[in-house]
This record gives structure tokens, sequence and C-alpha cells, in this order.
């Protein structure tokens, strides 16, 4: 996107996203502020990121990414959209930076199979539900996925990995004659 970037990454080693992605901004700010002759931070905020489920949402998590650009309007079919992996995944282009997953392996047993089930794939629609659940699990940096796979997540992180219900915000009193 012309803003920003959507990345599926899957990591062997604990906290290798973390690092990479700090290297990567510290780098490229570097790089973008030396070239530019600049001194002001570059992005407004960190990036976003939440675990996903495997089997569960790994695939329409691709969907997602990947049909970002054409529900932007920026193309009408997502193999109109240069910086995209769908490239790789629907068409065979070869791409050194994607390495295909497990369940995209699974799709087909040749090469040719996988791509024409991806491509299959884009046909179905993303419900509006299902995009609402991604962005707000992204946006709260929140587990997507089932709920044993939530349980896993928290047990290994030793923390809160779950979408919260919205609460209204506890009232704030001025001063202390506001109490009657």
């Amino acid at each position: 996107m012309s803003n920003h970037v959507h990345l599926l990454i899957t990591a062997n080693i604990k906290g290798a996203i973390e690092a990479s992605m700090r290297s990567l901004a510290h780098r490229y700010v570097t790089y973008f502020n030396h070239t530019y002759r600049r001194n002001d931070p570059l992005w407004e905020e960190g990036y976003k990121s939440c675990f996903v489920d495997i089997q569960s949402y790994l695939l329409t998590c691709y969907r997602y990414i990947e049909l970002k650009p054409v529900r932007a309007t920026l193309v009408a079919d997502p193999e109109q959209y240069i910086w995209t992996s769908y490239h790789a995944n629907a068409l065979g282009a070869l791409d050194s930076l994607i390495r295909p997953h497990q369940e995209y392996l699974a799709l087909g047993s040749t090469p040719e199979e996988r791509q024409a089930s991806y491509r299959e794939l884009f046909r179905q629609v993303i419900g509006d539900q299902r995009l609402k659940e991604i962005r707000e699990h992204i946006e709260l940096q929140r587990t997507l996925g089932t709920r044993q796979f939530r349980e896993a997540v928290e047990a290994e992180l030793e923390r809160a990995a779950r979408m919260r219900l919205q609460r209204r915000p506890r009232r704030r009193y001025s001063t202390p004659y506001d109490y009657w």
C-alpha cells in the first residue's frame, strides 16, 4: 500500500520478528533520513502485529492482505498490483522473499495444483464480519484464532492475548464535589 505494508511472517525463533522489524525500521529510517537530509521521525507509530492461528486463519490472512489493493480500489484484480505475493502464490512467479508455508503447500501436490487452488480461494468473498475481526485483532495486537490457540499463546507469553469486551470508560471527576 502507499502508506503501509502488510507482512505475514512465520518465525522459527522466539523474538525473531520483533528483532527483525526493529532492525529493518532502524536501517530504513537511517537510509531515508540520510538520503533526504532529514532528522525527523519517519513513522507516526511502530508496527502492529498479532499471532495467527494457522489452521483457522492463515489462508484467510493471505487473502486479506493480497486483496487489500482491490478493496482500496487501487486495482480491479490482485494480479494487477505489483507489490504483492499473489504473483508467486497464484501465478508461480519466482520471488526470493517468499517461502511457501505448509498450509499453502497442502493446497495441492504440484505447483500448478497449488496455484489453481489458491486462485480458487480468491473466488470466495471474505465477509464483512471476518474483515472486521482481522482488522480489530491487528489494531489491538491480539491473537487471531480459536480459543485453544489463544490459550496456548497466553500460556507461552504469560499474559492476556485475547480480545476484551469494550467497556464504557470510567467517569473522571474534576472536583471532589462532583460526587454529589
